[in-house]
């Protein structure tokens, strides 16, 4: 036998032989194997991890963990829309007014969150937003003269709409069940809203808002299935809009009209997928979430004529694609990247979020 062979490893007191066949290590464990006695522990939660979409499908901070997430959001927007007013004599020949329109909008927001489990069951999480917006708007009217456009940059940057919310795992997930998560999440009125932006005497914005204008409310519930490797999440929530009364006076085509009270449309927020682990440090995730948006009620008064008239807005589809990325860099830090590709017409064209979540034990 060479000398290689005959080294010896103690490890954990049990005795093995690198290079041999391990028999004494092997008669080791075969004498410390501990039969069971008595009543069978009680089996342990194993929580699964979905980090990549937080969002959309997670699980809850243990008690008294501490988690702070910086966080960077970029979301892109274009609309190129052309419209015609007049009269089609031929599928080729039309005598009228052309109108073109192309649209792009930058979203960028820097936002820190804070999660922090007060209960092995209970979460509770603030989110502090800044958001800086930019619009390009190009309008091009070929009536007289084709070469015509009208250009108008917008941006503004402020504080965004605050957040809290509140989550509670209702069961364990014992069994082989899924886990059922509540959720509630309300968003404060702190950013710059549509009616609180400054505009020049025609009524024109001069500014774009920062945040909605309106308090919501956000009651959902999560559903999360563990299937090693995989994760499955979903998630269905309704969001209220709370009514306001605006009163506040606004000029629209040459017409001074006094807004009186705008009731957002409500929501109906769907999203489902899956998380898949690559290694113990690194997983994926594939998804889809759709919003379906009401119409938003507003009623004015004509300030010449005195009558009163309730507008009502067209409802929207925003349906996104999800794509996430996630890599453990130590017990305590990860690094988390999510992309969103709209799908539907009213979906922002691309969303890119970047986060890194750390996290620290407080009590």
């Amino acid at each position: 036998m060479s000398s290689r062979a005959k080294k010896i490893l103690y490890t954990t007191g049990m005795l093995s032989v690198i290079g041999c066949t391990p028999v004494l290590a092997q008669q080791s464990a075969q004498d410390t194997q501990i039969q069971p006695v008595g009543q069978e522990p009680e089996e342990q939660e194993a929580r699964p991890e979905i980090q990549s979409i937080a969002e959309y499908g997670g699980v809850l901070t243990p008690k008294g963990r501490l988690v702070l997430e910086p966080e960077f959001q970029y979301s892109h927007e274009s609309i190129n829309r052309m419209t015609f007013e007049g009269v089609e004599v031929l599928s080729t020949l039309l005598i009228g007014v052309f109108t073109a329109q192309d649209v792009d909008r930058d979203n960028y927001t820097a936002s820190l969150t804070g999660r922090l489990g007060f209960t092995d069951r209970l979460e509770l999480e603030m989110k502090v937003p800044y958001v800086y917006r930019d619009e390009s708007n190009r309008v091009t009217v070929s009536e007289v003269d084709p070469d015509f456009t009208l250009d108008r940059e917008l941006s503004n940057d402020a504080l965004g709409d605050i957040e809290l919310a509140a989550h509670y795992q209702f069961n364990r997930g014992l069994d082989g069940m899924p886990y059922f998560i509540g959720n509630l999440r309300y968003k404060s009125t702190t950013g710059e809203g549509p009616f609180d932006i400054r505009r020049n005497s025609a009524g024109t914005p001069l500014e774009l808002s920062t945040g909605t204008g309106f308090h919501s409310i956000e009651p959902s519930i999560t559903m999360l299935l563990p299937s090693a490797p995989a994760v499955y999440f979903a998630n269905l929530g309704y969001v209220f809009h709370l009514e306001d009364d605006v009163n506040q006076q606004v000029t629209q085509d040459d017409e001074d009209l006094f807004i009186r009270d705008v009731d957002p449309g409500d929501a109906v927020r769907l999203s489902f997928g899956m998380a898949y682990s690559i290694n113990p440090k690194t997983s994926f995730t594939l998804g889809y979430k759709n919003d379906f948006i009401g119409k938003t009620t507003t009623e004015y008064v004509n300030n010449t004529t005195g009558s009163s008239t309730e507008v009502n807005s067209q409802t929207l589809n925003v349906g996104s694609l999800l794509l996430g990325w996630s890599y453990q860099m130590n017990p305590d830090v990860s690094v988390n990247l999510g992309l969103e590709l709209g799908i539907t017409e009213d979906a922002p064209d691309t969303t890119l979020t970047l986060r890194m979540p750390i996290g620290m034990d407080v009590f």
